[in-house]
């Protein structure tokens, strides 16, 4: 991390303000040599922080843009190196020019995440702070924003050390009454390891298990839209996305495939899925997108089961209904009630009447969605949502379950210390401070270029 790096840190696309940003050990140095002061001062004249008024240059010295520039300096900075920031007009044009010029001047293009990155390596941010900086960015609703963000203020950090110190403690104390045997120091009572191993795992499965809600949070909840070929399920999908995209015709069976998008519906991110008419049919192609909706419908968390309230019920409608009734969640929509309604439910069915064409009825669903979901979340910022965090604390309360068992089995204290060292190395790769570069190089990757 010798070297200088640049990046935008905007989109690229026309804004009102434009960010280049820098971090190394040139970054102010090179700033300062393509950008002039209004004030006909240096920019190091100006104390660290402040936002100074002045004139970005091309490497000909010809005028790019009247912009602000800022500098921090090392170790007081996001990425704990020298950093700057130029803040222009939101040209693309201008801003890769900007960089360019940078270049020129010695400094490279960051890579993605690599601000970030450096943050990490330079003790600003854990690992687990770094992860939750792209969540952050990645969030499709205000639940997972607030996730990330208490992510990003150490709450899970802080639990996750809490467990490591009850460890760490524990294996100090061991080690002292093995080592030092004829110190007079108080030996463990075997009741106490055995209470802070099983409080530790406890603490650890509770923790893994808000993974799969996190999950959900952060690539959404799968939801199927089904029912009999022509109920309206396209429609529905068209109507909730609020564009049209997919195909809607009056023949039956227009809907071949899984077709498959994200939607944030009160206020929960849906991954719906728009699949193909459910019935017995001799095409081939039908029959194979009939199979990959029976699919579909058996990973879903949520199933929205269509019928059409302009036909009466069918014994296909019945099947669909209990085939559904084995997802977590379902609900009935009645669709197409701007025709005249001739459907009777079921007795003990409930549903939403809607229509895809004048919209009514989808608030209904929006907050019935809103109540199945949105509710009895971990605290902010207690919830796992990267898979490889979840796996390392299920090996680490794994590992701590096996030091009881062979507590409990009576073997050599060897053994016990042996599984509680494999707990918090375990820990120690989820807040990042026993990782290799392979795993913090693929973390990483997924970050925007300029963060």
């Amino acid at each position: 991390m010798s070297d200088t790096i640049a990046a935008i840190a905007t989109g690229q696309v026309r804004s009102a303000i434009g960010i280049l940003r820098l971090s190394g050990p040139e970054a102010v140095s090179a700033v300062s040599a393509c950008f002039t002061p209004l004030s006909g001062k240096k920019l190091t004249d100006y104390p660290p922080s402040r936002l100074v008024l002045g004139t970005l240059r091309d490497r000909e010295g010809a005028v790019l843009d009247q912009c602000l520039a800022t500098y921090s300096l090392a170790p007081h900075s996001y990425t704990g190196e020298d950093t700057a920031e130029l803040q222009c007009h939101g040209s693309p044009t201008v801003l890769a020019a900007g960089l360019e010029t940078l270049f020129s001047l010695g400094v490279r293009q960051a890579g993605p995440g690599e601000f970030t990155k450096r943050a990490f390596l330079n003790g600003r941010l854990d690992l687990i702070q770094a992860e939750a900086v792209a969540d952050l960015i990645d969030a499709q609703t205000a639940d997972a924003a607030r996730n990330a963000a208490g992510q990003l203020g150490q709450a899970m950090t802080r639990k996750i050390e809490a467990v490591s110190d009850r460890l760490t403690d524990l294996l100090a104390h061991f080690h002292v009454v093995l080592d030092y045997p004829d110190e007079d120091i108080e030996p463990f009572e075997q009741r106490e390891i055995e209470e802070t191993l099983a409080d530790a795992a406890r603490s650890l499965r509770s923790l893994q298990a808000t993974y799969r809600r996190g999950r959900q949070l952060t690539q959404g909840i799968p939801c199927a839209i089904v029912g009999r070929p022509n109920a309206g399920k396209s429609s529905l999908l068209n109507a909730l996305l609020g564009y049209d995209r997919a195909i809607v015709t009056p023949v039956p069976g227009t809907t071949r495939d899984t077709v498959e998008e994200r939607c944030v519906l009160g206020g929960v991110l849906l991954r719906l899925i728009d699949t193909a008419g459910l019935r017995s049919t001799g095409d081939l192609v039908e029959r194979l997108g009939v199979e990959r909706s029976r699919a579909a419908l058996a990973q879903a968390e949520l199933a929205l089961v269509l019928l059409d309230g302009s036909q009466p019920l069918t014994g296909e409608d019945e099947q669909i209904l209990a085939l559904a009734a084995q997802c977590p969640h379902r609900l009935v929509l009645v669709s197409k009630s701007d025709l005249p309604t001739v459907l009777e439910l079921p007795r003990g069915v409930e549903a939403i009447t809607i229509s895809a064409k004048t919209g009514q009825g989808l608030e209904t669903l929006e907050e019935t969605v809103r109540g199945l979901f949105a509710q009895s979340l971990p605290r902010q910022g207690e919830m796992l949502t990267n898979a490889r965090q979840a796996e390392a604390i299920g090996r680490a309360a794994a590992c701590l379950e096996g030091a009881a068992q062979a507590l409990e089995a009576g073997m050599p204290p060897d053994a016990v210390l042996s599984d509680v060292e494999g707990a918090l190395a375990a820990l120690d790769e989820v807040t990042g401070r026993s990782v290799t570069e392979a795993v913090t190089g693929r973390i990483f990757q997924r970050f925007c270029v300029g963060k």
